[in-house]
């Protein structure tokens, strides 16, 4: 049976999402930052996040469908929270990639009574000028309307070399399909990331944390993910692992991540 887009409608906005599983456990994920929505690629991240299908329904959220001018990534989990809400769901399990890691840990700061535990994968946070870099670039070429030159520079930075250049045609291919509308909503989405600041604290935060980054992340780099250890480590169930070879994108790249996602969220002692 093929994923059904819906739609959340919550004031005076409205986000797309998709769900599969059947478990009684909720679980939302938020994808990071991308040149087009992953409503289009349902399917595949069912696929690839099966092993929650029978303790977990997923939810995959996106952002609101039309964006303001200027878009904090507070704006976004506020958002986030609001639709949480409106579809009924409780004790909500979270997990957040790179942007999406952002949102989740604003929402497990601002809105702790509705959270059980939070993963997050190649996040930070903040943002210095100079780990924003990358993503300036791509801002650019979103201006210039350059989408391969978007796509060829994504897969540079998130992937490592081998899978860059195994998928490096398919991401010529969807560089030519960006639409002039994916353009500028993207860069409302990149932008949201220059200069962030959390300055969340391990009081801010109630639920358990499993953090997970690479040492080769040449978006944020390894400083983040150590960053956000030093920050939580003595945070009641908070856990972290640091992967090599794998990338900024290794919640795609490394084989056992959606496992050890899958083990931190099934854990009991917590």
């Amino acid at each position: 049976m093929s994923i059904k887009i819906k739609s959340v409608c919550v004031n005076e906005f409205i986000m797309d999402f998709f769900r599969f599983g059947k478990g009684e456990k909720p679980l939302v994920i938020l994808p990071g930052l991308s040149v087009q929505s992953v409503m289009g690629a349902a399917e595949a991240i069912s696929d690839e996040y099966s092993v929650m299908k029978d303790e977990f329904t997923v939810y995959v959220f996106d952002r609101r469908k039309v964006l303001p001018s200027s878009y904090s990534i507070k704006d976004m989990a506020d958002d986030t929270a609001l639709a949480i809400k409106a579809l009924g769901l409780r004790d909500v399990y979270i997990f957040g990639a790179s942007q999406g890691g952002m949102i989740a840990l604003e929402l497990a700061a601002h809105y702790p009574d509705n959270i059980k535990k939070v993963a997050v994968a190649s996040t930070s946070l903040k943002v210095s000028e100079r780990q924003f870099a990358v993503i300036k670039g791509w801002i650019e070429k979103a201006k210039a309307r350059d989408g391969t030159g978007i796509y060829i520079d994504f897969g540079k930075n998130i992937y490592p070399t081998d899978i860059y250049e195994k998928y490096r045609q398919a991401l010529i291919e969807a560089g030519k399909a960006v639409t002039d509308n994916e353009m500028r909503r993207f860069i409302t989405l990149a932008e949201a990331v220059k200069g962030y600041n959390s300055k969340l604290s391990a009081e801010d935060i109630r639920c358990p944390i499993f953090a997970v980054g690479a040492v080769d992340d040449k978006i944020f780099g390894e400083s983040a993910i150590r960053e956000i250890v030093e920050t939580f480590r003595n945070l009641p169930g908070f856990k972290y692992h640091l992967y090599e070879n794998f990338g900024h994108a290794l919640y795609d790249t490394a084989p056992d991540f959606r496992k050890r996602l899958y083990d931190f969220f099934t854990e009991k002692n917590q």
